[in-house]
């Protein structure tokens, strides 16, 4: 009894089903995105990789690179710079976010009220210090901030002695940490003005007839709410005054006292300084894997302190 013949399909078909109509679109938009990932793995992820890698090397950037092991690590931890720059960076961290913070959350509440009236010219106007070139704005403070700058007229003004602002030990500090706080004040004003605006007016409508004050509804209610937008500004702010390099490099470079004073040097101008001066890449790259892990440290450190200062049920404490 003779067979049924079946014809195998054609070629033609099998890949027609397989590159259906989904994966068509799929693959345009992943051609439309590459160049993105294409340019962060070159420019982003490589230089990573390669920091880690070399910061076991010996390397001048022009002879071989030498393996060193650990040593590149241990130079920069027994380096009393390094640790100078660390107590800077943390200092005019502090000095800088901590009331920025605060006055940011100040400013919200202020352009969230009823009573203020022209609020989007208020908002475009805290707002402009962060578009502001960093270097412009640098050498504003650096005039404001000098000898016979106005700050030090209005301290004599007021019968007090003139500060050496670019070259004293806290002088110096000051003058950094209210250039972090006048650049990023209004941009994390505008973060918790749009997190205030988040919150429905019910709640605050229900808090009023259940009797609580202003003082009560900041609190239990307007802080909870806001959680998650304190929580990205205070990481934020943590990573950048970790990263703090512009404002005292210009500073103190504008200043004829030079950016590596230790008054004023920060992790990353140690950074730069053993890179680009020293030619020391490898010892460069040690420092920056140290403030990888410094950052991480103190990220996880603010997220837990963020949540224990919010609450975590319901807003009570």
């Amino acid at each position: 009894m003779n067979q049924p013949q079946t014809t195998p399909p054609a070629r033609g078909l099998h890949r027609a089903s397989f590159w259906t109509e989904r994966k068509r679109s799929l693959g345009t938009a992943y051609l439309f995105i590459s160049p993105f990932f294409i340019l962060f793995a070159i420019f982003g992820i490589y230089p990573i990789f390669f920091t880690f890698y070399l910061s076991f090397f010996r390397w001048d950037a022009l002879g071989p690179m030498k393996y060193v092991g650990l040593q590149n690590f241990k130079f920069v931890l027994e380096d009393p710079t390094f640790w100078t720059s660390f107590m800077n960076t943390i200092l005019i961290g502090l000095m800088g976010t901590v009331p920025q913070l605060a006055a940011a959350l100040l400013l919200a509440v202020v352009l969230n009220s009823a009573l203020i009236r022209f609020k989007e010219g208020f908002r475009i106007l805290y707002f402009l210090p962060n578009i502001t070139s960093i270097v412009a704005v640098t050498l504003v403070f650096s005039s404001f901030f000098g000898h016979e700058g106005i700050a030090n007229w209005l301290l004599n003004l007021i019968g007090l002695n003139s500060v050496a602002w670019n070259s004293g030990w806290w002088g110096v500090k000051i003058a950094i940490a209210a250039m972090v706080f006048w650049r990023w004040v209004g941009y994390n004003a505008i973060i918790y003005l749009s997190g205030l605006q988040s919150i429905p007016p019910d709640l605050y409508e229900a808090a009023r007839i259940d009797g609580a004050n202003a003082r009560q509804q900041l609190i239990y209610l307007t802080l909870p709410l806001l959680k998650p937008f304190i929580i990205f500004t205070i990481l934020m702010s943590t990573i950048g005054s970790l990263q703090l390099f512009t404002e005292p490099y210009v500073f103190l470079g504008q200043s004829g006292t030079g950016s590596t004073r230790q008054e004023g040097i920060t992790m990353v101008i140690y950074l730069y300084s053993e890179a680009f001066r020293n030619s020391f890449f490898g010892t460069a790259a040690a420092s920056a894997v140290i403030l990888f892990f410094f950052t991480i440290i103190f990220s996880l450190v603010n997220y837990g302190f963020s949540n224990r200062l919010n609450g975590t049920e319901g807003g009570r404490p």
